[in-house]
């Protein structure tokens, strides 16, 4: 008889604390059943399930990364089938194209997508707008965007969870999924709405009671 996997009820995630709101993102993900480890080291990165990658300046994060020699751990990590999720800076990190990058800035890469940093304008044009999330309930999430990328175009395994739904830039894209990969233009660490933070730790458990490395657009 086959056994059944164990899925841990608290998976350990950690928050990539090189610069952004880590310490607002652990609350969030405690919040969602998680235990969290801040992660500055490639030997925290191997005691974490899975990974979130918070907002901050995209280019001091690939920078700092490089410096910390944390690059090449986080793309074996994310190429082997870790979980991970990115909001605003972080989701530049985890596209596999940027636009609007300085020259060389590098990402971790995983999401087979192309994204404008910087895309809804400079700190001066931060927003709050409603957000429909799929997979995440019927009522609008308050989506808090600043200085905050978009997604341009994504490929055939990507699934787009979100769009923007008022202004100007009404219909970009702002949220994405890729098997165990994901990501958020805005900043749900920074309300009260722990919907994406539950939504990432359960897709974490489900990874670990499947085992395995996915295929890129698989779960």
């Amino acid at each position: 008889m086959t056994a059944v996997p164990t899925v841990p009820s608290e998976p350990t995630i950690g928050v990539l604390a090189l610069q952004g709101d880590v310490r607002e993102h652990a609350r969030a993900l405690q919040a969602a059943g998680a235990r969290t480890l801040a992660v500055r080291r490639p030997g925290e990165l191997e005691r974490c399930d899975a990974l979130v990658i918070p907002g901050g300046e995209s280019t001091t994060m690939w920078r700092l990364a490089r410096a910390f020699e944390l690059l090449e751990p986080l793309r074996k990590r994310i190429e082997a089938g870790m979980p991970a999720y990115g909001s605003c800076a972080g989701m530049i990190m985890l596209a596999d194209r940027i636009r609007g990058g300085v020259a060389g800035q590098e990402t971790i890469g995983g999401i087979d997508m192309t994204v404008r940093r910087n895309a809804f304008g400079r700190q001066v044009d931060s927003f709050e707008s409603p957000v429909r999330l799929a997979g995440m309930g019927d009522t609008p999430y308050h989506a808090v965007f600043i200085r905050a990328p978009w997604v341009e175009s994504v490929g055939d395994g990507v699934e787009v969870l979100g769009r923007a739904e008022s202004g100007p830039n009404a219909g970009r894209i702002v949220a994405v999924r890729q098997g165990r990969l994901m990501a958020t233009a805005f900043h749900p660490e920074l309300t009260g709405d722990f919907r994406v933070h539950r939504y990432f730790a359960d897709l974490v458990r489900r990874a670990a009671a499947g085992g395995g490395s996915p295929m890129r657009g698989s779960e």
